[in-house]
């Protein structure tokens, strides 16, 4: 599975759950200082970085463009919108061989693609679990994701980025040891 696929994969996933939020904005996601809402507003937020991130812009160029709330009276709307905008800027011609500037510096497109992938992918899971539907995750997106990244995990430890492992049992699926190697609790 390549990036784009694997993106599409993971946005579609992530989209399809956004059409069965319903009325449970306030219910509570397993990252336990958010709501379904709050979620939701992170990952337009995400997305809406991604068309400038991808031009070259720095994070000092877009500021504070994105802080706060991004999905206004119309949460489902500001996701489709930002969503579309963002993928159709990773699917033009040479994105995801361009580099980009982070957090942390610069880095490859291609990098910055796996960690939006893998972004979309756990949340999903976690907005899955909130609104109590079958997560998104599959067997080969799990597989693909844990490949990419499961070499980075340990020195992700420590700075914010994910809680602590959950101990999975041996045999557990393969989208259960993601989400646990992330901090989740599968169970």
């Amino acid at each position: 599975m390549d990036l784009l696929s694997a993106h599409e994969e993971a946005m579609r996933g992530f989209d399809e759950l956004v059409g069965e939020i319903g009325d449970r904005w306030a219910a509570p996601t397993p990252c336990t200082e958010w709501t379904v809402r709050d979620l939701l507003n992170h990952l337009v937020g995400e997305q809406l970085w991604v068309p400038h991130l991808l031009a070259g812009a720095t994070l000092e160029e877009v500021g504070d463009a994105y802080d706060g709330d991004v999905l206004g009276t119309d949460p489902v709307g500001a996701w489709r919108r930002s969503s579309a905008a963002a993928r159709a800027e990773w699917v033009e011609d040479g994105a995801t061989e361009r580099d980009v500037h982070v957090s942390f510096g610069e880095i490859g497109a291609a990098e910055y693609g796996w960690q939006m992938t893998l972004d979309l992918a756990v949340h999903g899971w976690d907005l899955a679990k909130a609104i109590d539907v079958t997560s998104p995750i599959g067997e080969t997106m799990a597989r693909r994701l844990l490949e990419v990244f499961e070499p980075e995990l340990e020195q992700w430890q420590g700075m914010g980025i994910f809680a602590p492992p959950v101990p999975v049992a041996d045999d557990a699926d393969t989208p259960s040891k993601l989400v646990a190697l992330l901090g989740r609790d599968p169970g």
